[in-house]
């Protein structure tokens, strides 16, 4: 048996914002769904990201009495490469997107990054290679 990374499902409260983040912030192209459903995927290469109703999912698993996720260190950060982290900047902090860091220089790692969070709190990173 072979295994094929397909998507990753990010489980959210605020399933409309997070849909218009992924959709007008990210500039993702919606596969399946809509702001006003409970799930929808965006493309993004050989594997898609999904969004679906944290309730409905622990409705499903059972896990709805379990507490919300706490305040806590970050478990998963998204990384998404663009052309000029700088641009996507400077062209998203002119619509009113906050983000967590401007863009920074990363030597060690061979990238400039800038993060962000999505509605859910999600933490999302963008990037581009730096110069050898």
């Amino acid at each position: 048996m072979s295994v094929k990374y397909t998507f990753t499902r990010i489980l959210v409260t605020n399933f409309a914002a997070c849909f218009r983040f992924y959709r007008d912030v990210l500039g993702l192209k919606p596969g399946f769904g809509t702001e006003n459903d409970t799930y929808a995927d965006f493309e993004c290469g050989d594997a898609n990201i999904s969004l679906f109703d944290k309730n409905e999912m622990s409705e499903t698993l059972g896990t709805g009495a379990l507490p919300a996720r706490p305040a806590a260190q970050d478990h998963v950060c998204l990384i998404f490469s663009v052309e000029n982290v700088d641009t996507f900047y400077k062209e998203q902090s002119a619509k009113g997107v906050t983000f967590t860091l401007p863009p920074t220089d990363h030597p060690d790692w061979g990238i400039r990054t800038v993060h962000l969070r999505d509605p859910d709190g999600n933490l999302i990173e963008l990037n581009h290679n730096l110069p050898r």
